[in-house]
Order: structure tokens, then sequence, then C-alpha cells
């Protein structure tokens, strides 16, 4: 990107991008945001072919912007499309908050997360709301990691809701805490694991990472967005 107003600071940060691709479809997916500023940052993981000059949405955590695409290269197997891009004018910078602390801290967080890469399978799991009356999802996340996953949904709740997780470790049941950590109304919501400790979170994602090889040793996998 041209006419950089001040360094780019490394990072690695999961978001959430959603838009429409170059052939004219929606999408929304989980990506990585590297080389933060104020102004933009490059996006990595995508998975649809994009155009400079395509304005997308960009969420991290709670805080979502509009930007404009400034260039697209294709990053090979591992960094799938890589794409620059730049805030609309007007709009809040989603990483405000990585962007003022020290240096090593996003390096820290980056090796930390590298720990848990979320996989894009389908995961059965049941999600239980607390509030109130309280109430049960029956679905499947659409990626998932040991530390957290995204559940596609029209009614996501709230940011911040506090709700109680059920899955299947192998043979074990297991019930655990989460935190709606990002809310798309009409798309879905990314939850994250409160509940689990080290242990437990490296072993559900060895679960994970062999099941995704199971479906993609068959020839199978999630159903892309079309």
């Amino acid at each position: 990107m041209q006419d950089r107003p001040e360094p780019r600071v490394r990072a690695d940060l999961l978001v959430r991008v959603w838009g429409m691709d170059a052939e004219g479809h929606t999408f929304f997916q989980n990506a990585h945001a590297d080389n933060i500023s104020s102004v933009g940052a490059q996006l990595s993981g995508l998975e649809r072919k994009l155009s400079a000059g395509d304005v997308i949405g960009v969420q991290n955590g709670d805080k979502k912007a509009r930007v404009r695409v400034v260039w697209v290269i294709d990053g090979g197997p591992l960094h799938k499309i890589q794409a620059g891009v730049k805030l609309l004018e007007g709009q809040g910078c989603p990483w405000t908050q990585e962007l003022a602390q020290p240096a090593a801290q996003p390096a820290a967080a980056a090796l930390n997360k590298r720990k848990f890469v979320r996989h894009r399978i389908r995961f059965p799991l049941e999600i239980h709301d607390e509030r109130g009356g309280g109430s049960n999802m029956r679905t499947s996340a659409t990626d998932i990691s040991g530390r957290g996953c995204y559940v596609e949904t029209l009614l996501p709740f709230p940011l911040g809701t506090t709700v109680q997780i059920t899955f299947w470790m192998e043979s074990e049941k297991v019930s655990t805490v989460g935190i709606v950590r990002a809310c798309d109304p009409g798309v879905g919501m990314g939850i994250e694991f409160v509940g689990l400790d080290e242990t437990a979170q490296q072993r559900f994602q060895r679960l994970i990472e062999a099941l995704d090889t199971t479906v993609t040793g068959l020839g199978g996998g999630p159903p892309k967005n079309s």
C-alpha cells in the first residue's frame, strides 16, 4: 500500500471479513490481519477472489469497519489470497487497541493464537443461553479450534453474552462456559471457550486437527458459500 502515514505493526489478528467477491457472490469468513496501522492492514487467508477497488467489511472483536481493497495477490496454499486494504473515509480503526500495545505484546499474542489454528469443519454442539428463561440451540460450528468457534445463525446473541457450550470430545461429554466475542447480525457469532483449561484446549485442538485431516483425506470438507 502506498503513502503510509506511519510504520506498520506486526500482528496476527483473527478477524471476520464479509462482502461481495469478484464473481458477485456474497461471502463471510474468518481471515488474519497483519501489518496493521491506523489506516489499513494486510489480510491473508481469504478464500474468495477480490479485485482492487472492492469494498468489504472487517470486524476485530466488537469493532467493525468498511475498507477498500488496494491490492490482491495469490499467497499460495498457506496464506491463500492476500489483500492490502485501506479504511474508507470516516470509518473508525478496528484495531486501535492492538496498535496501542507495546510491540512485544502482539508478537506474544500471535504465537499463542498460532497454537490454536481454526479449522473449517462442521462440528456439532449445543449452546445454552442462560439469560431469562434460557434457550437451547443445537447447531454446528462452521470453523472451530481449541479456543473457540464461529456459529452461523440469523439471530446471534449480543456481544458479551455468557453461554454454556456442550459437545463431545471423543467419548466424553464436555460442558464449558463461552462468551460471545463477535456478533454479525443475520450472519453468525464468534464464541470464545473460557471454561477450558490449557490441557483441555490442547486435547480438543488435537481432536479437531484429526477430524479435519480425516475429512480432507476423504475428499470432503465443509460446503463453500456461493
